[in-house]
């Protein structure tokens, strides 16, 4: 078994070996493919909701502006319409995890890496976001380790993940349980469909799917879970660090007071991180069998663009109002699928 260290913690290490093939996305794959009237992207329930369209809006003109076509949003409830809907070229484009590319292009191999946002050092080497752990506040003596905390006794809590396709809502919490626990006899057994139901005798007494970080956070505050797996960027907008360091262990986030919906509710709720997890970014895909090879490269040319990156709507600046995906200083990088094979050592 692979531990979450060797793929996710040496992203250093493992872009600088990637860069040189970075750009090889999709030269011969799309040779064959007629361009649709209108473009379709789709869109993660994380980031289908009404805070984000100002952003979704300027990246849908950069794609209309490259290609002169009309573009269309796809938003969705389920992380598997977003797969199914670009691994059938229904949708042509999706930001996506780590996690649903990889399970994209299983389904169909034509399904590539476009582009990625680099990290604030403008490279691969520092191109992730993070997987956390998280409990309510006031719960988190329950998971205290020496000065620090572990997730040694998460073992028949009631678990909120957030859905079976995501990479730091599941499959990075999920193998980081593994690694962790299938070195005690009791759990050595222990696999990755055993994670997805709780009771009779199953790791976790209960287990939530919330269908988005946002709603897995919202289970989490209002005690529906003991334990969440959240990720950073999708709950940047909702709340504030007010303890600690930002990802790391200890750390208090806060609901915002005037935190839009689901969090409407929950101005000053709080949660403490118990065990942060880096995560190499997710791509924008591209279904390569859905459009021309002159699209795709013309898509890769104005995301990549200066243009692109000065545009305070894509790339928001840190004192903006604007709520996105991506912030400054970064870019779009052209990524190859290799750089997601850590993903798929996941185990």
């Amino acid at each position: 078994m692979k531990k979450i260290a060797l793929s996710v913690l040496a992203l250093g290490v493992i872009s600088a070996l990637l860069l040189a093939g970075c750009g090889t996305t999709s030269s011969t794959t799309a040779a064959a493919a007629k361009d649709p009237d209108t473009i379709t992207i789709a869109w993660l329930p994380n980031n289908a909701g009404e805070d984000f369209k100002d952003t979704r809006a300027a990246i849908d003109k950069v794609i209309a502006d490259a290609t002169g076509k009309k573009v269309e949003d796809k938003l969705t409830t389920d992380y598997a319409i977003v797969i199914e809907a670009v691994s059938k070229g229904d949708a042509q484009l999706a930001f996506v995890g780590a996690q649903q590319y990889v399970e994209a292009h299983n389904k169909n191999p034509k399904v590539l890496p476009l582009v990625v946002n680099s990290g604030n050092s403008g490279t691969l080497s520092d191109a992730m976001y993070y997987s956390r752990f998280a409990v309510k506040k006031g719960n988190e003596s329950q998971y205290q380790s020496g000065s620090g905390f572990s997730i040694d006794n998460i073992a028949g809590k009631r678990m909120g993940f957030v859905s079976p396709s995501s990479t730091s809502g599941f499959a990075v919490p999920t193998s980081q349980i593994l690694s962790t626990f299938t070195k005690q006899d009791k759990w050595k057994n222990l696999t990755k469909d055993d994670l997805t139901q709780g009771g009779n005798g199953k790791f976790f007494s209960q287990v939530t799917f919330g269908g988005s970080h946002q709603g897995n956070a919202v289970n989490l505050l209002t005690d529906k879970v003991d334990v969440a797996a959240i990720d950073d960027v999708d709950l940047v907008s909702y709340v504030d660090l007010t303890s600690g360091k930002e990802n790391t262990e200890g750390a208090v986030y806060t609901v915002k007071n005037n935190a839009t919906a689901p969090f409407d509710k929950l101005a000053g709720a709080q949660f403490t991180l118990i065990k942060p997890i880096p995560v190499m970014n997710g791509p924008i895909m591209v279904n390569t069998g859905a459009l021309t090879q002159q699209t795709v490269e013309k898509l890769t040319a104005a995301l990549t663009s200066d243009t692109t990156t000065q545009d305070p709507k894509i790339f928001i600046p840190k004192d903006s109002k604007t709520k996105g995906f991506f912030n400054q200083p970064q870019h779009f990088l052209k990524v190859d699928d290799s750089w997601y094979q850590p993903i798929r050592d996941l185990k």
